[in-house]
């Protein structure tokens, strides 16, 4: 959407290619450009039935697509390489449209690997994609997030206001957080019980907020407590570390903020892939990473205070974050899709 958004500002039709899921209507609000909806689903791994159907509905939705693109030929499609995808880019090879991908992840999903021999470009997130493809040049834009939050992030980072107290952002992600959000709460807890200032802001997700809360109130510990919250920027301006998952759209949030993170990867993520985002935060000097299995509240406990005893080190991995985000990831890639299209910015946009 963020790169959509770049380009219609730049003066050019888009349209938006969908799969029809609940996951895709956050995403559209605010959206009044012209979409297409055509059915998809992913491929279970492993040979059975329903990975049949799933191979069969995949290729209805590509003569679909190519039926409805045929009648309005667009000058490239840009692709962000999850299963909704196939049918539009498989379309789009068949009338010979030029294709650019875009892989969110360190370790490419199965239509970015598919495609990518034949995509006229392929961008990515991370600088580590290139040695999981059979492909000589990948573009590394980043990983476009919402305008919004980019200029919140450049307003907060050139104002640079310190907060009174020392502030850790918890965000389990949209799923298996119960563990994460019940250990990191509890050392928390034991933290500010042994008088150390600080505060918790903690994004429970629905199943545990209330016991969340409950656990923060009892202790007497500064805090906030949410299920989800839809306007991140504060909540990543106002603090001086975060502990979540590692999913794409999480690690670029990160970068734009300059946030310095300790990185619990899902460890049930398709071929463990958040790892591999994890590792590449850690190797550039922007992240900490504990595997699920190894994190614990005393380590946890140690882990902090020693974050709080070292400003200097969390300053470094700030600036390690700030510098994997290069620039605005939106505009890159749009700057890509219309090189790819031979298309140029309409004159006053």
């Amino acid at each position: 959407m963020a790169t959509a958004e770049v380009l219609r500002a730049r003066g050019h039709d888009v349209k938006l290619w969908l799969a029809g899921k609940d996951i895709e209507a956050p995403a559209l609000r605010g959206w009044s450009g012209e979409t297409v909806t055509v059915a998809a689903e992913g491929l279970p791994s492993g040979f059975s039935l329903r990975g049949v159907h799933a191979v069969w509905r995949l290729l209805m939705a590509v003569l679909a697509c190519r039926n409805l693109m045929k009648s309005s030929r667009p000058d490239v499609l840009l692709a962000m390489g999850s299963y909704a995808c196939v049918g539009p880019v498989g379309a789009a090879l068949l009338l010979r449209v030029p294709v650019v991908l875009h892989e969110a992840n360190v370790l490419p999903g199965r239509a970015v690997s598919l495609f990518s021999r034949w995509a006229s470009a392929v961008a990515g997130s991370f600088e580590e994609t290139r040695h999981y493809l059979r492909r000589k040049h990948i573009e590394v834009t980043g990983m476009p997030i919402r305008r919004d939050l980019e200029r919140a992030a450049q307003r907060a980072l050139q104002t640079a206001e310190r907060h009174d107290q020392w502030t850790v952002l918890v965000m389990g992600g949209s799923r298996g957080a119960h563990m994460l959000n019940e250990v990191v709460s509890a050392a928390l807890v034991r933290l500010h019980r042994h008088g150390h200032r600080l505060r918790a802001i903690h994004l429970a997700g629905a199943a545990d907020e209330k016991a969340i809360r409950s656990t923060y109130e009892a202790s007497g510990i500064p805090h906030e407590v949410h299920a989800f919250v839809s306007d991140m920027a504060p909540v990543y301006a106002s603090s001086d570390l975060a502990i979540c998952r590692s999913g794409a759209a999480t690690c670029a949030e990160l970068g734009v903020f300059a946030l310095p993170a300790l990185l619990v990867p899902y460890p049930h993520a398709a071929k463990d892939h958040q790892m591999f985002n994890a590792r590449a935060m850690e190797k550039a000097g922007a992240a900490d990473v504990v595997p699920e299995k190894d994190l614990s509240e005393d380590w946890l406990v140690d882990y902090i205070a020693g974050c709080m005893r070292t400003p200097e080190r969390l300053a470094r991995m700030s600036a390690a974050s700030r510098a994997r985000s290069k620039g605005s990831a939106s505009e890159a890639l749009a700057d890509l899709v219309e090189r790819t299209g031979g298309v140029t910015r309409v004159a006053g946009a």
